[in-house]
């Protein structure tokens, strides 16, 4: 597969990463909605969480060790910060690899209002 983040994953198009290492990469989001706004993604392509096989499901706890990871490096793991991951079309996934948002750099409004 060769969609636009397995490209910017795996070094076929050019970006500046936020954090690398042998299974998950990081960089800014082109469009981003907060003050810091990291997208981490595998670099092997899973289209979305229902496509991880059983057997691999462990990169799921690689992505989110290197959100922690990246919070810390990035100094705002101490005011807090939003991870999303969208799950589908109804999600609201509009890239089919599976892709974590990390948004910080300002105090986070309520989802669902009480």
């Amino acid at each position: 597969m060769d969609c636009i983040f397995c490209k910017l994953a795996n070094g076929k198009i050019e970006t500046e990463l936020v954090y690398e290492d042998d299974k998950v990469v990081a960089f800014n989001d082109m469009n981003p909605v907060a003050p810091i706004h990291i997208l981490v993604v595998p670099k092997e392509h899973y289209a979305s969480l229902e496509d991880i096989p059983e057997e691999d499901i462990g990169i799921i706890a690689d992505i989110h060790s290197a959100i922690k990871k990246i919070s810390r490096m990035n100094g705002f793991s101490k005011d807090g910060y939003r991870v999303i991951n969208n799950c589908g079309k109804d999600g609201g996934q509009e890239v089919d690899h599976i892709h974590y948002h990390v948004l910080a750099g300002k105090p986070m409004k309520k989802l669902i209002s009480e």
